[in-house]
């Protein structure tokens, strides 16, 4: 029988870097050691004036291609994004034209930030294994710092700018196997939408309204997000194990999305997950948002810890509220 698996994956970071040193000249009473103990992150990577979330995503897909993937043979397209290149039209069309992927795909963002990726493992796996499509690429891109109030330091010592590309297609599976991909947990609470939000600039708040900042600017209220994720994360990893039929020490590891170091510390704990099996990686770019679990992989495959048949939990969670949880059987080379 088919089903989806991942078989290709890869990132991009835009260029100019922010360090920690660089933001205790714009906030003084904060050391570079604080910021660091505070997010666990030493920089970050900013995109350029011009430079958008879909020329991130492009230039991941584009290392994707250079590795040997065939352009020709995707046949749709997701992109997730809450930065859009445009209100319309949709930048995962743009992205089919530049990337020179045929007319005959399918392609659409989706706007979703921290649980993403994870939903979008979903979103692929349903195309692939339903016989929509049976090359799925999937991009995840973000430039949450051009939202960011210059002023406020909460967010602008987390957040970065990036981008993934990850390609699924349909692999065979013995019947009575467990598939590469799932099964999925998904949460939603959008009563905490207003906790993490940018209120103004689409139609609801137009920027002409009274109050309104000079462009969109992102609010965060991190005392509730924390809040919500320690309430709700640990409940979906114990849900998505028993769904697996998993036990704990079967998962050979945990990718969590990369928030902040203080967070991931408090989930690991609270989930009570070894630590050699918790992976972590936000030092050099911060919390790229959708990017992150991606990101993460690709560096545990860089530095040989993801190999192949190794069974990962993965968990989004976010602005919404938003979560998603999913086993993965590792397939990739």
């Amino acid at each position: 029988m088919k089903s989806a698996a991942i078989s290709a994956i890869e990132y991009h970071l835009p260029e100019h870097q922010v360090s920690n040193s660089d933001l205790t000249q714009e906030f003084p009473d904060w050391s570079v050691q604080k910021i660091a103990d505070k997010t666990g992150i030493d920089s970050r990577r900013v995109s350029a004036p011009g430079e958008c979330s879909s020329d991130l995503a492009a230039a991941a897909a584009e290392r994707l291609f250079q590795g040997g993937v065939d352009r020709a043979s995707i046949d749709y397209v997701l992109f997730c994004t809450q930065s859009p290149d445009y209100f319309l039209p949709t930048s995962a069309c743009l992205l089919q034209t530049r990337l020179g992927i045929p007319t005959s795909a399918g392609a659409l963002d989706f706007n979703l930030g921290c649980s993403g990726y994870v939903y979008g493992l979903g979103l692929a796996k349903g195309l692939i294994e339903t016989g929509q499509a049976s090359k799925v690429l999937l991009l995840t891109g973000e430039t949450y710092t051009k939202m960011l109030a210059q002023e406020d330091r909460s967010v602008r010592t987390v957040f970065g700018d990036g981008a993934s590309a990850t390609v699924l297609e349909a692999v065979d599976i013995a019947p009575g196997s467990p598939a590469p991909i799932g099964p999925f947990v998904y949460g939603t609470d959008g009563t905490g939408a207003p906790n993490l939000i940018v209120e103004y600039g689409a139609f609801r708040k137009p920027m002409d309204t009274d109050g309104a900042p000079a462009r969109p600017t992102l609010f965060m209220d991190g005392g509730e997000i924390f809040a919500f994720t320690l309430a709700t994360v640990p409940k979906a990893v114990n849900a998505l194990l028993q769904r697996a039929s998993l036990a704990p020490g079967e998962v050979d590891l945990y990718v969590f999305h990369q928030a902040n170091r203080h967070m991931l510390d408090h989930l690991r704990r609270k989930s009570a997950i070894p630590e050699d099996k918790f992976l972590v990686h936000l030092s050099t770019c911060g919390n790229t948002v959708s990017a992150t679990i991606p990101i993460t992989l690709c560096e545990a495959r860089r530095a040989g810890r993801l190999k192949r048949g190794a069974v990962i939990a993965l968990v989004g969670f976010g602005v919404g509220y938003s979560w998603s949880a999913a086993v993965c059987r590792w397939t990739a080379d």
